[in-house]
């Protein structure tokens, strides 16, 4: 019998496969955050990514509805509202719409989702059914790519208000909570992946869905980058530079 990893190799296990796939590697994102894009350029990342942002909370309502455990319902509620907010306190898909309109494109527009390129759709569509149909533990372990965003969230803030007349700490305050935010989310999702991956099988298939979401993630900054930068391909129903504009 083959002996199971500890948790500690384990965990390192996962922490690799950030360290290897995660999409801060992307060409995408290392044009955006040198100061490199055009506006047209982070108008679109802007309206692809909302199509990601408006799709968790949705993801993660779909993962509880799975749930009969209360006290993992009552864990991941917040990621809801973190998201959509509450009465008392904006969400985070209010601020990213915040951000689109610093950079002049309407947001009723970019809530439409109009524009969204295809392969944005595909891909976080998919993700969006992944989590609703894989087992849970597949599903929470796909949702770690947190544990590597903090570093992403840091460099975007620095390079947008270093390179950007638009970027102000009012316009892209939705990296800013996140990085309140997610430490919280990241913790409770490790650990109960820690606590539940107690077999070989049960560590490939964590491993297998992190991977995967950090495919779903790249997928996107490829579309982006294959319709905006080169060879600058826009598909049918793709933004188009003036287009949603405010």
């Amino acid at each position: 019998m083959m002996d199971i990893p500890a948790p500690s190799d384990f965990e390192a296990r996962l922490r690799r496969i950030g360290v290897e796939r995660y999409h801060d590697k992307h060409p995408f994102h290392a044009l955006l955050h040198s100061g490199g894009c055009t506006l047209d350029q982070v108008r679109a990342w802007v309206i692809n990514r909302y199509y990601y942002q408006s799709r968790i909370p949705m993801k993660d309502a779909a993962f509880m509805s799975r749930v009969e455990d209360p006290a993992l319902r009552r864990a991941w509620r917040s990621r809801i509202e973190d998201h959509d907010g509450t009465a008392e306190r904006e969400g985070g898909i209010s601020r990213w719409l915040r951000l689109a309109r610093g950079i002049g494109l309407d947001p009723d527009y970019v809530a439409s989702t109009r524009g969204v390129l295809p392969a944005t759709r595909f891909a976080v569509d998919a993700y969006v059914r992944y989590v609703r149909d894989q087992p849970l533990l597949a599903a929470v372990a796909s949702s770690l790519t947190e544990l590597f965003a903090p570093a992403i969230h840091e460099q975007r803030i620095a390079g947008l208000l270093k390179h950007y007349d638009f970027a102000t700490p009012e316009t892209i305050a939705y990296f800013s909570h996140r990085l309140q935010e997610a430490p919280k989310d990241v913790a409770f999702g490790l650990g109960w992946v820690l606590d539940h991956a107690v077999t070989r099988e049960q560590q490939d298939m964590a491993a297998a869905a992190l991977t995967f979401k950090t495919e779903v993630l790249w997928a996107q900054l490829d579309a982006l980058h294959a319709a905006y930068v080169t060879p600058g391909l826009i598909p049918p129903g793709g933004w188009r530079p003036g287009e949603g504009l405010a």
